[in-house]
């Protein structure tokens, strides 16, 4: 049976890119399906729920498409300063991190900023939110490495790295996590927030993706796309994915197999088909479609790709070490990020309000 999908790309050029994959053939066919050109500077975050594809901007805006009844949903401003990253969790919540030091926590019910707190000194550079709900971590410019306890929105503990990293990832199952600086991938385990193990790229890297709890997919500063076996921290398998660097890297699974979605500053968006297989082989490829631009972020847009199921967060949860923090996240599989629960507040500072902390050009 086909799967409904669709390939989101931004670029240099202003534009996020929308295509319709057909996926009932041996060789998958793209068609373009829209653009939409609302920033007035490059694309830097794209992110898709099941409804939803947000895309940031060194223009200081996220700006939001409705995929359901395909128009315009309007700009969200409370970023000063480039966005550099977005998530979301589940349906319910957007993450958003930016130049301000800002990480914002958005319902995507009305579209409100719940709140927001001064997350680093310098830049945001990347989020990850656990995928229990409770936990997000966070890496900017001040070189620390920053786990936040969504539940009671507190800082659970911070982490002094040597470098300015770039990269978060938690992995699928949430029991471990990755922190790119550069060229080089250290592997956390979340129960001691110590790092287990090192891998270097041969280039700067741009994009890691979980493929499963055991394989790393990594794009860098060349052509080359390589795997990496968390488990044995060594490179598996690698292959040629375009004829120029590869900026963005994303996957999702389909009955019997996994699709890589690769991006490249040469416009083109490729899909490759792997078999997670013990020996991994380099993958085949699927179909590509080349967008003519000098693309930046990639995300798959599935409107039934995150299913996910809510208990209520725990009542106190005042975990302070990355042992206890574990153990709370063991105790419950999900959580919805309640909104009188999000208390992400710098309670160091006084509260200021943040000059137009809401959404414009609302499509009704």
């Amino acid at each position: 049976m086909a799967a409904v999908l669709e390939l989101i790309a931004g670029s240099y050029e202003q534009i996020a890119f929308g295509y319709r994959v057909k996926t009932d053939e041996k060789e998958w066919t793209t068609k373009a399906d829209f653009t939409h050109h609302a920033h007035t500077a490059s694309i830097s975050a794209v992110a898709a729920s099941e409804r939803f594809v947000v895309t940031g901007s060194k223009d200081e805006t996220i700006q939001l498409y409705d995929m359901k009844k395909r128009i315009e949903h309007g700009a969200l401003l409370h970023h000063d300063g480039t966005i550099t990253c977005l998530e979301f969790y589940g349906t319910s919540h957007l993450l958003s991190g930016g130049e301000d030091g800002l990480l914002c926590v958005w319902s995507t019910k009305k579209w409100e900023c719940l709140k927001s707190i001064k997350a680093h000194k310098g830049h945001v550079t990347s989020l990850s939110v656990h995928p229990s709900g409770k936990l997000a971590l966070s890496v900017g410019t001040d070189k620390t490495l920053r786990t936040w306890n969504l539940i009671n929105g507190r800082s659970a503990f911070i982490k002094n790295i040597k470098e300015n990293a770039h990269i978060v990832r938690w992995s699928p199952d949430g029991d471990k996590y990755v922190v790119v600086a550069n060229d080089k991938i250290d592997i956390y385990d979340l129960e001691t927030a110590s790092v287990t193990g090192t891998v270097t790229n041969p280039k700067r890297i741009s994009s890691v993706k979980f493929l499963n709890n055991a394989i790393l997919a990594v794009a860098g500063d060349d052509e080359i796309v390589r795997l990496c076996d968390m488990g044995k921290e060594k490179w598996v398998c690698e292959f040629k994915a375009h004829e120029t660097r590869v900026k963005a890297v994303d996957s999702f699974n389909m009955e019997d197999f996994c699709v890589m979605v690769t991006a490249s500053n040469d416009g083109l968006i490729k899909m490759w088909k792997l078999h997670l297989n013990e020996e991994l082989e380099p993958p085949t490829l699927l179909g590509e479609v080349n967008t003519t631009a000098r693309l930046t972020c990639l995300a798959v847009w599935k409107p039934s790709s995150v299913q996910q199921t809510a208990e209520e967060p725990a009542s106190e949860a005042t975990t302070s070490t990355s042992a206890e923090l574990a153990r709370e996240l063991s105790k419950t599989k999900r959580v919805r990020i309640a909104t009188e629960e999000v208390i992400l507040e710098d309670e160091s500072k006084p509260k200021q309000k943040k000059k137009g902390g809401g959404k414009r050009n609302v499509q009704q």
